[in-house]
């Protein structure tokens, strides 16, 4: 492992410890609704030897009809035990792309008690790109007990952003594109408003990133000074529907910033309602 090992592990660490008992390998593919691209089917084709899927789509909060809502502990936890998952293991995420859903994989399974939780350092495209072996078979493993810690604490929901704004507790940061934040470009997701929440601030999800993976901390910091982000603040991060969300949520974690929260309804919650105000333009 490098200096980032805290959150990273590398292409040659997993190739090292792939057949290790106690490391599991998860891809965590999604993609958006527009792309007409099918995570499964692209798991289904080619994955790292021994990986399971984790469906971020179906890992959820069934009585919730907003897209990928956190599930309760207990669900979470009996359907990444049927996955062969525990909290003690070490837990390797990956997707298709370098960098876009893996993070939040990552941040539900930290969130739900497993301190050993790392992304895979430039994906399955960097592993690919290194000539390394993937497999069309089936992975499964036997089923595990998970004992989960809920920490609800870093979980906004629409009240707390709404009153966290408000009274500027805290500052929401915005992973969506500049031209969907200021509303030039139409949501992915029909009857949803473009714009953004008054007083946010916007950070693309790829300001963070270089040829695919996170920058340094020093590259971190001024990305989110350059959006206006004070960082000895808490910050909320917010995206189109949680998922790019969690790659803000992790660049904050690696500045050593205070870790706010991240808002898991997002902009589909916010820009879906009719009692909610919506900003367009820039500030």
């Amino acid at each position: 492992m490098t200096d980032r090992s805290a959150w990273f592990v590398s292409t040659d660490w997993l190739a090292d410890h792939l057949d290790d008992p106690d490391v599991i390998v998860i891809d965590g593919s999604w993609h958006l609704p527009n792309t007409g691209r099918d995570p499964r089917r692209e798991y289904d084709a080619a994955h790292i030897p021994g990986a399971v899927f984790f469906d971020i789509d179906g890992i959820v909060d069934p009585s919730n009809p907003l897209p990928h809502m956190l599930p309760t502990p207990e669900d979470f936890a009996r359907a990444v035990g049927a996955l062969g998952i525990d909290e003690k293991q070490t837990i390797v995420v990956y997707e298709a792309g370098s960098m876009f859903s893996a993070p939040r994989v990552r941040w539900m399974f930290r969130n739900m008690g497993a301190p050993n939780v790392f992304v895979l350092d430039g994906g399955l495209a960097k592993w690919r790109a290194e000539g390394r072996p993937v497999d069309d078979a089936p992975a499964t493993r036997p089923p595990r007990v998970f004992n989960p810690t809920f920490n609800p604490a870093v979980v906004f929901d629409l009240a707390s952003v709404r009153d966290g704004l408000a009274d500027g507790s805290i500052q929401v940061v915005d992973a969506r594109s500049q031209a969907r934040f200021i509303g030039e470009a139409p949501e992915p997701r029909p009857g949803i408003r473009s714009g953004h929440m008054p007083d946010s601030l916007n950070l693309p999800f790829g300001e963070l990133l270089l040829d695919g993976r996170m920058k340094d901390a020093a590259g971190i910091a001024s990305a989110f000074a350059a959006a206006g982000v004070d960082l000895s603040r808490p910050v909320v991060t917010s995206c189109g529907s949680g998922i790019t969300a969690a790659i803000l949520t992790l660049a904050l974690e690696i500045s050593g910033a205070d870790e706010g929260g991240l808002y898991d309804g997002s902009w589909t919650e916010w820009g879906g309602r009719a009692d909610t105000p919506v900003v367009t333009g820039e500030d």
